[in-house]
């Protein structure tokens, strides 16, 4: 019997188990999942919670529900992956021997990395966050008690999980106050360690001028280095300061200790793995899927699914013994919830930024790619009841795992460079 060890349960895991085991012989293959918690949760949803949108009870369901039938599942806490002997150890001493490992553990805030954040009497000091369950009710019960000042969003450093997610609290947050006549006393600042709003030249000239509509202030090129609690002030590298009355930060992230501690990571214990294929580095037994690995993309759910089909049919041919002949390119899509009602959506993969357009169908969409649209905000609220009964089950989506340029088209002036548009620029691609 040939023996499957797949390392954490989130959303890469669970896809991974449950569209093997119909494709992987019950008597030829057993399949292990193993991970810390008995629950799992949309992470999404985290976003939602602070502003009474979602309630916890709404994002979570137990583990074992949600995990095809034929696959054993472990509760337990991953010590150390000893690659020469083929086996997985855990906290409490079991070692689980595997032929093939996939590692989906995540990357997790960490905000005792930055003096300050870690400190316990942080939320005392109007410190919070929202990248945990906890963190986003406690958020929610605060900003129920501010009367308006000084709310500072901060990025401290990518990547992290659902880089947008920082973007998303600003404008939702910014929408919250004016509903509760509190923006004129509030003022709202966005501090990130990048040159504008977002990583790529035109998403980044749209959300900036978003930022411009809303009033909100973007504090640019901001190396966090620490958090002074008692003053209530972000310092940075250069010694600039942001003070603020309420915090809302995004801890820097990083993978599972146990990948640091097995020599599979980087400097982030992110899994080095290839970017086509997920295989680990100098390994042809280990490989790493979703958040855990360390893509030169967005670490989105949206990535966690597209990588996943792939990662599916080369897996099969690679324990054949015969070469994987899928690739990755990349793909990733995210909502940017607005307010009002409203969101965005972007579609991109490693070689081509988020463009204007229409998604999935040119011209009648009906997600609008680069502007804003209530069918955005609907299609990322629907998005929750895919991910629990099509996307988890491993069911398929009509949409294909590549990127597509369907769609898409360029604004009227290139904004990386100027240059004046083609006429093929000025058209969506048609099917």
């Amino acid at each position: 019997m040939r023996r499957l060890l797949v390392l954490g349960a989130g959303t890469a895991g669970t896809m991974t188990v449950n569209r093997l085991r119909p494709r992987l012989p019950v008597d030829e293959w057993d399949i292990t999942i193993v991970d810390q918690s008995e629950q799992h949760h949309y992470q999404p949803g985290y976003l939602f919670i602070p502003f009474g949108t979602y309630r916890p009870e709404e994002i979570v369901k137990p583990r074992e529900q949600l995990i095809a039938r034929g696959v054993q599942q472990i509760t337990g806490v991953v010590d150390e992956v000893v690659t020469d002997e083929h086996l997985v150890r855990l906290a409490d001493g079991t070692e689980l021997a595997y032929h093939q490992l996939v590692i989906a553990t995540g990357t997790h805030p960490n905000p005792a990395e930055t003096p300050g954040l870690g400190e316990p009497a942080a939320r005392e000091h109007g410190v919070h966050s929202f990248y945990t369950l906890g963190d986003a009710v406690a958020l929610r019960d605060a900003l129920e008690r501010f009367d308006g000042g000084r709310l500072v969003v901060n990025l401290i450093e990518l990547p992290i999980k659902c880089p947008v997610a920082p973007l998303e609290f600003a404008f939702l947050a910014e929408a919250w106050l004016r509903e509760r006549g509190l923006r004129e006393d509030t003022e709202v600042t966005y501090v990130t360690p990048l040159d504008g709003a977002f990583t790529k030249p035109l998403a980044a000239r749209e959300l900036g001028g978003m930022f411009e509509e809303r009033d909100i202030e973007l504090e640019a090129d901001f190396m966090l280095e620490q958090v002074d609690l008692e003053r209530q002030v972000l310092i940075s590298y250069d010694e600039r300061e942001v003070p603020f009355d309420l915090l809302v930060t995004v801890p820097l992230n990083m993978g599972a200790a146990f990948v640091g501690r097995s020599g599979l990571g980087d400097e982030l214990n992110h899994v080095r793995v290839d970017k086509h294929t997920f295989l680990a580095d100098g390994h042809d037994d280990i490989f790493a899927l979703g958040d855990a690995a360390n893509l030169p993309t967005s670490k989105a759910g949206s990535v966690a699914h597209f990588a996943v089909e792939v990662f599916v049919d080369n897996f099969l041919r690679h324990i054949d013994g015969l070469a994987m002949q899928e690739s990755f390119d990349g793909h990733a899509n995210c909502f940017i919830e607005s307010g009002d009602g409203k969101a965005m959506l972007l579609d991109f993969n490693y070689d081509t930024e988020p463009l204007l357009g229409s998604y999935p169908f040119p011209e009648i969409g009906p997600l609008k790619l680069l502007a804003e649209s209530e069918s955005n905000h609907w299609g990322k609220l629907a998005f929750r009841w895919i991910y629990w009964h099509v996307l988890l089950p491993g069911r398929p989506l009509p949409l294909s795992s590549a990127m597509s340029m369907v769609g898409k088209r360029r604004p009227p002036a290139d904004a990386a460079t100027g240059s004046a548009p083609t006429d093929a620029d000025r058209q969506e691609v048609s099917l």
